[in-house]
């Protein structure tokens, strides 16, 4: 699964690991994360991730 990149910070998501504490389970691709998750190191809004190059 793609991973996505926080661009403020450089956290990545990673669809594998989901975000548990901030209610993704492991699993869930970026493309469904709800629009107001936001990054748990910064708080930077879901549109201000990147998908990581490969």
């Amino acid at each position: 699964m793609q991973q996505w990149i926080c661009e403020p910070c450089g956290f990545i998501y990673d669809p594998e690991d989901g975000d548990p504490d901030g209610g993704i389970l492991p699993g869930t691709p970026f493309e469904d994360i709800p629009d107001d998750w936001s990054c748990p190191v910064c708080g930077a809004q879901k549109g201000e991730f990147a998908p990581l190059a490969d």
